[in-house]
């Protein structure tokens, strides 16, 4: 069982992290909301792991806080609900907000997540309720990791940046068209003031 990896992040191309610990590289499977939280390339990163295995295929998951790995551990156990939804949902709002949902039988945000219906989300909401007053008194506090301080050698350019935050929201769910004229619209928005694929994938995810 892998619990735990500390190690050089070689390359971040969502919903896949490579990490380098200590002459291994790991493929790891993120939510967009560990993305956020990573430094450059090149830097050391803490991230929490769950290792799943089935007939067909062996995954490892990584988060960097704690608390997000555990409601991700509770999320896969509602019935209907598997890893790659889970990683959805994670992706498409922040732990607390997913918390706050349930509390407040908000099936509606539920919802707008890609491959969750209606009746899915009713279903997490009864089944989670309990569950996330639990995870709640836990404490989300952010795992130990080192901040960013070097930038990326070589910026990428626009259309890279383009490029990846389309791929990204396509590997969560969302249909081509979709994802690209969300990341249009987003480009419109800020123009030359256009920050990182994860900052694309974060202002998009918010306008869908």
């Amino acid at each position: 069982m892998i619990g735990r990896l500390t190690g050089k992040l070689l390359e971040k191309q969502a919903p896949f992290l490579l990490v380098d610990v200590q002459g291994v590289a790991y493929e790891v499977q993120a939510p967009m909301t560990t993305f956020y939280q990573l430094g450059s390339l090149g830097d050391e990163v803490v991230l929490h792991t769950h290792f799943a295995v089935s007939e067909t295929s062996q995954q490892l998951f990584g988060f960097a806080r704690l608390s997000d790995r555990t409601l991700f551990r509770t999320l896969i156990k509602v019935n209907g609900v598997g890893p790659k939804m889970a990683i959805s949902i994670l992706s498409g709002m922040e732990a607390e907000t997913i918390a706050r949902c349930v509390m407040e039988d908000n099936t509606a945000a539920l919802v707008k997540v890609p491959g969750v219906g209606k009746k899915t989300a009713e279903r997490l909401i009864i089944e989670l309720r309990d569950k996330v007053s639990e995870w709640q008194s836990t404490g989300a506090g952010l795992s130990e990791m080192e901040a960013a301080s070097q930038p990326v050698s070589q910026a990428p350019s626009s259309k890279d940046k383009m490029a990846e935050a389309e791929s990204a929201l396509i590997s969560l769910g969302y249909k081509p068209a979709e994802a690209s004229k969300a990341i249009s619209r987003v480009m419109k928005q800020l123009g030359d003031d256009a920050g990182s694929s994860e900052e694309l994938i974060r202002m998009a995810l918010r306008g869908m």
